[in-house]
Order: C-alpha cells, then structure tokens, then sequence
C-alpha cells in the first residue's frame, strides 16, 4: 500500500538528488515499519533491503518513467503529450547552473540501459530495455 502511494505520479516527477533521498528516506521507515525494526536496534538500511527482498522504489520510478517517455514518443504528433514534452519555453534562464530537467534525466537513463533513438516504436522491446518486463516467461 505504502509502495503504491509513493510511486502515485512518478512518471512525471523530474528526479533531483534531493528528492531521491526524500523518497528513498521514507521507503526505509515503511519498510521498518512493516517489519517492526526500530532505529535504536541500529540495523543498516542495506540488511533492512534485503530481508524485504524488494528493488527500490526509486529504480521503479525510472522504469516508470522511461515506460511513460516511450508512449509519447510512439503518440501522434498533435496529441497534448507530445507537445508539452517538446515544448521549450522563449523566457530566458535564470543566473547559475541551469536546473535539470525532465527530458535530460530521461535522456540519462537512456543512455544508461544502451537504449537508442527510435527503438520506442518496438513496445515489446523498449519495454525490456527498460527493465519492465523478463525475458523469458
């Protein structure tokens, strides 16, 4: 249930480091919670995660996300999703270090998996570049 209300939108959250720890930080109290560990024991995160035999919520979420970025890719060109995802705004930036964005961290997990440009257009074979689906049934 816990696991559910976190990942509820993910698919649009733009990941900063930030918000990493913040989901990862709340992942581990449920996951204290639920198998009744306090902190005072002083049990590591890393023993917690493997006797709760779950991959991160934050693995999912770029699974999830990628998922997402391949549907629209395979979409119409006039349809709303794809055009806000190509939207660039005219203002110009502000001082400093530009923040990153959605697409840039997409473009990152991409990369990541050695997945390629047009390969969305397969499904079934972006889905497993993802991480979404086994191989073998």
């Amino acid at each position: 249930m816990i696991k559910i209300s976190l990942l509820y939108g993910s698919k649009t959250w733009r990941l900063t480091e930030n918000n990493k720890r913040r989901v990862e930080a709340t992942e581990m109290g449920a996951l204290r919670r639920s198998s009744r560990i306090s902190r005072k024991e002083r049990i590591r995160n890393v023993t917690i995660r493997q006797i709760g035999l779950e991959e991160p919520i934050i693995k999912e979420t770029e699974q999830n996300q990628l998922t997402w970025y391949g549907h629209v890719q395979r979409m119409a060109e006039g349809r709303l999703p794809i055009i806000a995802l190509k939207w660039m705004p005219k203002q110009k930036r502000a001082r400093g270090r530009p923040k990153k964005n959605w697409m840039e961290s997409q473009m990152k997990a991409i990369n990541e998996r050695h997945l390629n440009e047009g390969q969305w257009e397969d499904r079934k074979q972006w889905n497993l570049g993802v991480g979404q689906r086994r191989t073998t049934f």
